[in-house]
């Protein structure tokens, strides 16, 4: 229907997450439509996150730096573990929290043939034990692979003498930590129990 490098920009669009063909089309023709120069400084900014983001080397979170703010400054007791650096974000919306975070990238899944070994539950007890590590909050989203992921971890922590808690309910059966609202979070951060 389009010129070719039409097409080719509605296509990368479409990867997007959640951008459907019509919603590709209008950002291809605001780039079209918008300057030569707004259109390189979006490729700089892509190109320039790909070459300067990495992991942080102890939580997994996405950071310009080895060490991402968040842990370079926090106490190291207390570490919220999630399935993903985008949760973290969200996470914190709740400005009293005051701990680390650790990404575990995904959860335990059969159905995804996805189990212990292909998370970073491995790197998260290294974590309690040489940090010292006093409590671990379980913020795995409320379905049945979070469940399973947050009690199988905690069976893993309860020998090390470490508290294992859980967001508290208030947090929808199935949905995700992305898109809980702060005051959601925040009454189950602190409503928070143990498993």
């Amino acid at each position: 229907m389009f010129d070719e490098p039409i097409e080719r920009l509605i296509e990368y669009f479409r990867q997007l997450p959640g951008v459907g063909k019509k919603t590709a089309q209008r950002y291809a023709f605001f780039v079209i439509e918008n300057s030569k120069e707004k259109a390189e400084n979006f490729a700089k900014a892509i190109v320039e996150v790909k070459e300067k983001v990495k992991l942080c080397a102890v939580c997994g979170n996405y950071s310009t730096t080895e060490i991402c703010p968040i842990c370079s400054a926090r106490n190291r007791q207390i570490v919220c573990v999630v399935q993903e650096p985008k949760d973290i974000v969200s996470m914190e919306k709740v400005k009293s929290y005051n701990g680390v975070y650790h990404v575990l990238f995904g959860t335990i899944s059969p159905l995804e043939n996805r189990g212990p070994n292909d998370i970073k539950i491995k790197e998260l007890l290294a974590r309690v034990e040489k940090d010292g590590v006093k409590e671990v909050i379980m913020a795995t989203n409320p379905d049945v692979e979070g469940d399973a992921t947050a009690m199988y971890i905690s069976r893993l922590l309860k020998p090390l003498g470490v508290k294992v808690t859980r967001l508290a309910q208030g947090i929808a059966m199935g949905s995700d930590i992305e898109f809980t609202d702060e005051v959601t979070l925040e009454r189950a951060l602190e409503q928070r129990k143990e498993i």
